[in-house]
């Protein structure tokens, strides 16, 4: 650990709660390292086909996710995690109301910018 590293403490009920289109919903912590965001899909969500550098484990906390991703479909249910590697294309589809937790490494800068306009609805 660096030393400039420093401990954090952070209640959920205290971040920012984003509105990135009338289904989908997100909170993003960032370390120095890793990203943690919560995502809150209306049964009916989408999220486009994308790609990214980044790693991806998606634990669901509740509902589940229909993902297409290398070649497959997958449902992840409440209790399951998926890993996506980096730069594997895959876009998934809320089966009913869902919750999610997403860690990522590095950090998603497009997320922390503002400019995944393929969950903004193209804003």
């Amino acid at each position: 650990m660096s030393a400039a590293a420093k401990m954090k403490y952070i209640p959920w009920k205290t971040v920012e709660r984003e509105k990135l289109n009338p289904l989908i919903d997100r909170e993003m912590l960032v370390g120095d390292k890793v990203m943690l965001a919560r995502v809150l899909m209306k049964k009916g969500a989408h999220v486009p086909l994308h790609h990214h550098h980044n790693e991806q484990v998606t634990y669901i906390l509740e509902g589940a996710l229909k993902f297409a991703i290398d070649g497959k479909e997958i449902v992840v249910r409440a209790g399951e995690v998926l890993c996506i590697p980096p730069h594997m294309p895959h876009e998934a589809w809320a089966l009913e109301d869902t919750i999610d937790l997403d860690i990522f490494d590095p950090p998603r800068e497009d997320w922390l910018n503002k400019t995944d306009d393929y969950l903004r609805g193209g804003r």
